[in-house]
């Protein structure tokens, strides 16, 4: 793993309630997997699964992915499940989950090998979903690098608890105009994290170290399914950053993984039905 990429935590199948299909998800495992369509080669998983159908079906797709399962804890109790829906408009609605499974009863904690995993990549990924916290700052000190998607959590405990161990933080920011959004990064900034970024769904992202910042507008596409474009915008700017570009160019790279992550359905394609 060498110079590639280490995702480390949530992974779900999202049950579309109105067609009976479920789809792998889950944001750490959708960045793993959607950064190598993205052109990283050595990405990585590291998660627990559950044993039931939707875990099966979970591990069954990463292998049709190319990606390595060797990093997966394989325990008894259900797998993480979110169940979906769409609006008239063809939006998704969430309408809730399990809580990750028996991956929240559980939580992922690093030993001696995973350390050495960690440290053996270029980059590390997790996010809120992943209940991964009380690992942070054994994870950043063996990471060369470390980001984190805080989806739409600005809950200043959290930040201040997360916050410093990242080299960059990505959130969900669909809505807020230009002034919120330098303040929301501002407050992670101030938290300790080195860079921000910000995806704002159909109009673009915006990202900042505090001393400079970027606008990056979408890439118009056909979109047959949004489900998964944030973490598709991720794994494209992490790959691109891993293969030494500059943020401007990082940046209009993710925009494009993540207008071709809306072409197909489910976060990364693979339906089963339910």
């Amino acid at each position: 793993m060498k110079n590639g990429l280490l995702c480390i935590g949530d992974n779900v199948v999202d049950l579309y309630c109105d067609t009976g299909v479920y789809y792998p998800g889950g944001n750490a495992l959708n960045v793993a997997v959607l950064a190598r369509r993205a052109g990283l080669a050595a990405t990585d998983y590291m998660g627990i699964i559950g044993n039931d159908a939707p875990a099966a079906h979970v591990e069954a797709s990463m292998r049709a992915e190319g990606l390595s399962t060797h990093l997966l804890r394989r325990v008894q109790g259900e797998n993480g499940l979110a169940r979906v829906s769409h609006d008239a408009a063809g939006d998704r609605v969430f309408l809730g989950s399990n809580r990750g499974g028996i991956r929240r009863k559980l939580m992922l904690r690093m030993d001696t090998d995973d350390l050495d995993e960690i440290g053996r990549a270029a980059w590390v990924h997790s996010s809120c979903f992943s209940y991964i916290e009380p690992e942070l700052p054994r994870i950043r000190a063996a990471a060369r690098a470390l980001s984190f998607d805080f989806s739409t959590q600005t809950d200043p405990a959290y930040l201040a608890l997360v916050a410093p161990h990242l080299n960059l933080a990505f959130m969900s920011g669909s809505g807020l105009e230009m002034a919120a959004l330098r303040d929301q990064a501002q407050a992670v900034l101030g938290f300790g994290a080195e860079a921000v970024c910000i995806t704002r769904g159909d109009e673009g992202a915006y990202w900042t170290d505090g001393a400079q910042e970027y606008l990056q507008p979408v890439v118009p596409t056909e979109v047959r399914d949004t489900m998964g474009a944030g973490d598709a915008f991720i794994a494209g700017y992490l790959a691109a950053t891993i293969q030494d570009a500059a943020p401007p160019q990082a940046l209009s790279h993710a925009a494009a993984i993540a207008a071709r992550a809306c072409t197909w359905p489910g976060a990364w394609g693979h339906p089963h039905p339910a």
